[in-house]
This record gives C-alpha cells, structure tokens and sequence, in this order.
C-alpha cells in the first residue's frame, strides 16, 4: 500500500510525520506523493483542505486521515499521542471507506465558452468587490428571489460546521447529499425582500447564481479566493464526486458537535 503525508511544518507536526513515516516504512509501506492510497494531514482543519485540493483530481482513489496538533478539528480527529495505534492500524489496513458529498461550483463567463469548474469539501463564497453583492438566484431554473446583501455562501454537510454555521446556518450530518445556501447580512426593508432564511437542497437541485449589474466577482472555494471578471453564473450542485475517509473507528458526529461546541469537558 502507497501512503503520503502532508504536515502543517510546526514543528510538532514535522515531528509526528517523520515518526509515522518511520513506521510505515518499517511495515514495508511505500511513500508515494503522486499515487498514494491514503494520505495523512497533520495539523489542523486547514491542513486538511490543502490536502483534499491537492488530490482532488484522485478522490476515486485516495482515502484522507487526519490527526490533529492543535484544537480538535473535524477533519483531523487523531490525537498526536495516538500515532502509534493509527500507524499499526494503517499498517493492518483496519479501516473502512467512508463517503461524503462534495460541492460542484461551475463558473460561467460573458466572453469565454469554458466554465471553471471546482470542489468544494466546506464551502464556497460569493461577494461583490463593491459594497453590495446584487444577485438574482434560480433554483432548478426558476427565479426564486433577487438578493442584496454582504454575500451568499453554499456550503456542504461536512462543511455546515465552519462558515455556514458563523452565518446562521444550520448543522447538517455530512452524510446527507445535499447543500445549504446560508445568506450574509441580506437587506430586508420595504422595497427589497429576501427569503432570510438558509435554504437547504436535495441532491437533484440545482441553484444559480446571476449578476444583475456588475460582472465582477470574489469567490472563494475553501480557502481558496480568486477574483473573476465577466461572470454569466454560478451555478452549485451536489458533486457527483465524494471525498473519502479511512475510518478506523467510530465517528460520532454529534459528539464532536457537542464537543467542538457546547462543553468538551462534560
């Protein structure tokens, strides 16, 4: 079996991957950056992304592991004490594949006949260069409202815990195939109404973003922020892909929730 790990370079953090790549290698693992099989993140959340993106075009393939050598992350749930027993565990090959549903973000243009098309694991932003973000919204291409506002943010399951929930968003298990549209700072008055609550989509939907005015846009998928000119629309589904996890034990979602949360002492 072929692994790779990508750490957070903390010192901690290098730390635990030369101990793990020691490991492995004594278990006869081969250390492959191009082809692995699983890869680990050491470090936080934030690592964990830059590791999805870096083999997003492999998600059939890879299975992501992290472990955690700061505050106790959703992605990276692994203790740094715990190397030893995730090592031997990967060694043995004791886990088992588990799924969850990513976000596709098609971005149009006025002048260009090719989209750009990203995943999304948490979510994805869209806000104006100016001060208000003016966008028609269509769901499975019909008009639902005309937002004016700081921005709109479409986020994952999984990642209905990060921004989403910041926003106002509700937190939904990541293993439900669907996506939520959460607003930021909408104008609500006499002359401009919105929705002004998240909405959250099946699977089989589909939601469009439209400019009324400016063309120009910042969008953020992830971490990931890029400024794009001349937008047609952006559009979000539920991507066909999923991102897969080596899951060596029990995930109890709602216990990270509460942990993450609401007191992890109790």
């Amino acid at each position: 079996m072929k692994y790779f790990i990508i750490s957070r370079t903390d010192e901690l953090s290098n730390e635990l991957m030369a101990t793990a790549r020691e490991y492995l290698q004594d278990f006869g693992l081969e250390w492959s950056e191009e082809a692995p099989d699983v890869v680990l993140s050491i470090g936080g959340d934030g690592t964990f992304l830059h590791a999805f993106h870096k083999y997003r075009d492999q998600l059939d393939t890879v299975a992501f592991v992290g472990i955690h050598t700061g505050h106790l992350g959703f992605y990276a749930d692994w203790k740094p004490i715990e190397i030893e027993k995730l090592v031997l565990s990967i060694a043995k090959k004791e886990y088992e594949v588990i799924e969850y549903p990513l976000l596709e973000v098609s971005i149009h243009y006025l002048h260009k006949a090719e989209p750009s098309v990203y995943l999304a694991l948490n979510e994805s932003t869209v806000k104006s260069p100016d001060v208000t973000l003016v966008m028609d919204v269509f769901l499975n291409e019909g008009h639902f409202e005309r937002f004016r506002g700081d921005g709109l943010c479409m986020s994952t399951p999984s990642g209905s815990t990060a921004y989403n929930k910041a926003l106002g968003g509700a937190i939904i298990h990541p293993s439900l195939h669907a996506m939520q549209l959460t607003e930021m700072a909408s104008i609500n008055n006499r002359v401009f109404r919105t929705v002004g609550s998240p909405l959250v989509l099946p699977a089989h939907h589909r939601c469009a973003l439209r400019p009324v005015k400016a063309p120009d846009f910042m969008v953020t998928v992830d971490h990931l922020q890029l400024l794009h000119k001349d937008v047609k629309s952006i559009e979000y589904r539920v991507a066909e892909e999923n991102v897969r996890f080596a899951r060596f034990r029990a995930f109890p979602f709602w216990r990270r929730v509460h942990d993450s949360f609401i007191d992890s002492e109790v």
